[in-house]
């Protein structure tokens, strides 16, 4: 058993906006394995799908982004996982629109749902798909709070989609191929940014 998480916030005010990356992300990845139906379990809106044998549960934590913990930690608790079978898709402000990055372990770099995440279980050897959604002050999180909160411009949509598909490719990935090889999936976008190593 394993458990995909894409997070963000529920409401259809929020349906668009940066910080719904993780749902968006993981839509692509329910319409992949054929998911027509969702259900409400562990504060989350869930499905169970099959790949190469592998049951999967697929969530989007229905208990807004700062709460996403409560909802994975249930379904982490009741199918008795193990960290290496729980991954993360959320947003990042500090990595540009058009980059991905997939890591297997570390802090939340800021990221509060992730935080979340790594406070209820315990850990942080959890694996995660960050999606870059930009920042007009890159490493500073305080200064524009709004910022997750508002739409990818229609000038970055184009790259935002693309790199959106590329999360629910690298997710789908992640279920039953080597880590080495879902790492084939990172992007770095060609922008001044600082380094992520």
């Amino acid at each position: 058993m394993k458990l995909i998480a894409g997070l963000g916030n529920p409401g259809r005010e929020y349906e668009k906006t940066r910080h719904n990356s993780g749902f968006l992300a993981l839509d692509r990845l329910a319409e992949k394995c054929g998911v027509t139906h969702w259900s409400a379990k562990f504060e989350a809106l869930t499905a169970e799908v099959f790949v190469s044998g592998q049951k999967v549960l697929l969530m989007k934590p229905q208990t807004y982004m700062n709460e996403s913990g409560r909802a994975v930690s249930q379904a982490y608790a009741f199918y008795h996982l193990q960290p290496d079978e729980v991954l993360i898709l959320h947003d990042d402000m500090d990595l540009p629109v058009g980059s991905l990055r997939i890591r297997t372990r570390g802090s939340s770099g800021g990221q509060k749902g992730m935080q979340s995440i790594i406070n209820a279980l315990g850990t942080d050897q959890l694996c995660r798909i960050r999606i870059g959604v930009g920042h007009s002050q890159p490493g500073e999180h305080d200064l524009v709070p709004d910022w997750v909160l508002s739409p990818v411009p229609a000038s970055e949509q184009e790259t935002y989609q693309k790199v959106l598909n590329q999360a629910a490719e690298a997710a789908y990935a992640w279920i039953d191929q080597p880590l080495e090889k879902v790492m084939a999936y990172n992007i770095r976008e060609h922008r001044a940014q600082k380094s992520e190593e």
